[in-house]
């Protein structure tokens, strides 16, 4: 080390640095964000090939053509060719629901059918469960499913994503703390905002959901609530449950009050990976950790059963012999517990991050066709399997 780098009594004060560190870094952010997104401007959700929407809507393009030329199309563009808005899409999914006479297209909850929340855990960063969250969330939404995201990460990278900035768009009570907190909470309707995905809401997120995990431990020793803070979540839920068919929330990466809130109001949960050995072993430690705090939470009257669970390996790379073999691995422990697709690790993925946006946004144009292509089936793969998983609980197959 080079001692005259160090200057006698220039000690650094932790807390004054970090403080002055965040505020610049906020500062820049800002910065960045205008020079991505003008003030004026607004993120938009783009539109569809023929292709792609004739595969979200659940038809051939054949067909599709053909319903298009039946006039419940969109107009032809100046080039006589057709793209199609996610309101396009809808429109037809009613059309043809109604030439059918049958409810097959329009995929929304019907009869006895119950709102699904799907809890996207693991609490070790970078294992790929915010972007799984907003691309799980934002499929179903263009696959015409009625869907609210709950960012519960104090991070809020998933609000960020759906263009609600933490640091400039979220204030005080407008998270999902405003509404499960001991004191004067607000309705959960004051809190969800719009997207710009038709079909999608979202509850933002940003660091005031901290209080959570500082206020409960205080709260139960006074005995000041009547509600226990595992059924929070799960209670403000059941007010706006009727506009809703599936529920995405994206937790914190680690097992507290929240996220243990976020379990107990789940009907399906899923736990991300990375194929490393240095992953899987903390997530061994972290499933016992998990076992064992909701065995307390069922003792206490917390709800602890799901129409589903399963693990999702993210970031992996098939040519990766460690990982496949850990994949194998993981394959022979779980079982039928793992979803037999896998996330791919991809640049188009990482690309995408870096102006806020999911490989559903990006025109396949900005990317190597191959390499687009090959991340959207893997993504899309792993969607259609969780969406399965929520057509069989509604008894739809």
């Amino acid at each position: 080390m080079d001692t005259n780098l160090l200057v006698e009594g220039a000690a650094e004060h932790l807390p004054t640095t970090l403080s002055a560190d965040a505020n610049e870094l906020a500062h820049q952010l800002q910065i960045h964000q205008r020079k991505i997104f003008p003030p004026a401007s607004q993120k938009t959700i783009r539109r569809f090939s023929p292709a792609e929407a004739a595969k979200l809507i659940g038809i051939k393009e054949g067909y599709l053509r053909q319903v298009a030329a039946d006039g419940h199309g969109p107009e032809p563009n100046d080039n006589g060719r057709r793209t199609y808005s996610v309101e396009d899409m809808d429109r037809i999914r009613r059309v043809l629901d109604e030439k059918n006479g049958t409810p097959k297209y329009v995929p929304i909850r019907r009869g006895d059918e119950k709102l699904q929340v799907i809890t996207v855990m693991n609490f070790k960063g970078g294992s790929g469960k915010t972007t799984t969250s907003a691309h799980l969330a934002q499929f179903l939404a263009l696959r015409g499913y009625r869907v609210l995201t709950i960012d519960l990460d104090p991070q809020a990278s998933l609000s960020a994503m759906f263009g609600h900035q933490p640091e400039l768009d979220v204030d005080e009570g407008e998270t999902l703390y405003g509404a499960i907190r001991y004191e004067d909470p607000r309705a959960l309707s004051e809190i969800i905002r719009s997207t710009y995905t038709p079909n999608l809401h979202i509850v933002p997120g940003n660091l005031e959901l901290m209080e959570f995990e500082h206020e409960t431990p205080k709260a139960m020793s006074e005995g000041r609530s009547a509600s226990m803070f595992f059924a929070r979540i799960g209670e403000v839920l059941t007010s706006v449950e009727s506009y809703y068919d599936v529920v995405v929330i994206d937790c914190p990466p680690q097992l507290g009050f929240l996220t243990m809130s976020a379990l107990s109001a789940a009907t399906g949960v899923l736990i991300t990976v990375h194929p490393q050995m240095l992953d899987v072993m903390s997530m061994s430690q972290f499933l016992s950790m998990t076992a064992e705090l909701m065995s307390v939470v069922e003792k206490a009257g917390g709800r602890t059963s799901y129409d589903w669970m399963r693990y999702l390996v993210t970031r992996f790379e098939p040519n990766d012999g460690p990982q496949s073999q850990m994949t194998g691995f993981m394959r022979s422990i779980f079982g039928n517990r793992m979803l037999q697709h896998a996330m791919l690790k991809s640049t188009a993925i990482s690309d995408a991050g870096v102006t806020k946006q999911t490989l559903y946004e990006v025109e396949r144009s900005q990317f190597v066709r191959g390499t687009y292509d090959r991340a959207m089936e893997s993504m899309s793969l792993v969607n259609q399997e969780i969406e399965d998983l929520l057509n069989v609980t509604w008894g739809r197959r």
